[in-house]
């Protein structure tokens, strides 16, 4: 039997949708202190969804404290629950949209909201540089066609990257949106392949024939409890160094589109854009889109 939460306002949000159905379900306990970990967890198992818990801080410097929960485990960082999360403290008042430091188990990040009380209001939180890596071993490569059921001649001429700003994400470029929309993956070998690979999750992309700085990607978690991710912000910071690190998009301050959840009949949509300082430098990146209470 599950841990008891009903003495907990548990409120449901989708963070980046683009269209009807659209976005990543995300469970939010906005006032989250006393929840013990097995009650988290169930939260996340009951509505099968990475869910946000907010607390006090606990750490000089932070504004408030999150963690996160599968239905399998414990998260360090999640991108589309810490916007939703933000989103709710806004439209309940307990939040004014200036910028926020929120402590995580990866480290503290920042938010910030555009057009606050609007139809375009819009959440984004801040990650770290990333770390972008090759893999090279040619068994390692095959295993990972193999999973994805992919052939060469669907794969872009393009290095297969880990990449990471908090969570690693494996980065696998295809030919054409209608490959990837095609893609139905040997989901009984993934938790073994991430594991070889050193991988949180696939996210094979590709780029749009439509819009410029525009690109389509899956989410094929490692252990989640659930086969895909409808959006996946973290991925998408992920992707954003990787497209980088392929000559893909400058290194510049404008937006990239990240597309997902389109093969799930749930559409949605994440901004993402380098942090580039007075110099020039890049910081980081912002994550971020817009959010909308369940019904």
């Amino acid at each position: 039997m599950n841990p008891n939460t009903d003495s907990f306002d548990i409120r449901l949000v989708r963070v980046f949708p683009a269209g009807a159905g659209g976005g990543n379900p995300a469970p939010i306990a906005l006032s989250a202190d006393g929840m013990s970990e097995a009650q988290m967890r169930a939260v996340a198992q009951r509505y099968g969804h990475e869910s946000g818990f907010v607390f006090k801080a606990t750490r000089p410097g932070a504004d408030l404290h999150m963690r996160y929960f599968v239905p399998e485990h414990e998260m360090e960082m999640c991108g589309h629950a810490t916007v939703g999360a933000l989103w709710l403290l806004r439209k309940s008042g307990r939040w004014d949209g200036k910028r926020i430091a929120i402590e995580t188990a990866s480290g503290q990040v920042y938010g910030q909201a555009s057009g606050a009380g609007t139809q375009e209001e819009a959440i984004a939180i801040t990650q770290p540089a990333g770390r972008v890596e090759a893999i090279t071993d040619k068994v390692l490569l095959a295993r990972i066609a193999q999973v994805l059921r992919v052939d060469a001649a669907d794969l872009l001429p393009l290095p297969v990257l880990n990449a990471a700003t908090s969570r690693v994400k494996t980065l696998i470029g295809l030919r054409s949106v209608a490959a990837l929309d095609a893609l139905r993956p040997d989901f009984s070998g993934m938790r073994d392949l991430c594991e070889a690979i050193g991988s949180t999750g696939l996210y094979p992309f590709a780029a749009s024939a439509r819009e410029e700085r525009t690109f389509h990607t899956r989410q094929f978690p490692k252990s989640s409890g659930y086969p895909e991710d409808a959006a996946t912000g973290i991925a998408a910071a992920a992707l954003l160094f990787g497209l980088r690190a392929c000559e893909l998009v400058a290194a510049d301050g404008d937006t990239v589109n990240v597309r997902q959840g389109e093969a799930m009949g749930a559409p949605s949509l994440i901004r993402v854009r380098f942090d580039i300082d007075s110099a020039g430098a890049i910081q980081g990146c912002l994550v971020g889109g817009n959010v909308a209470e369940d019904a």
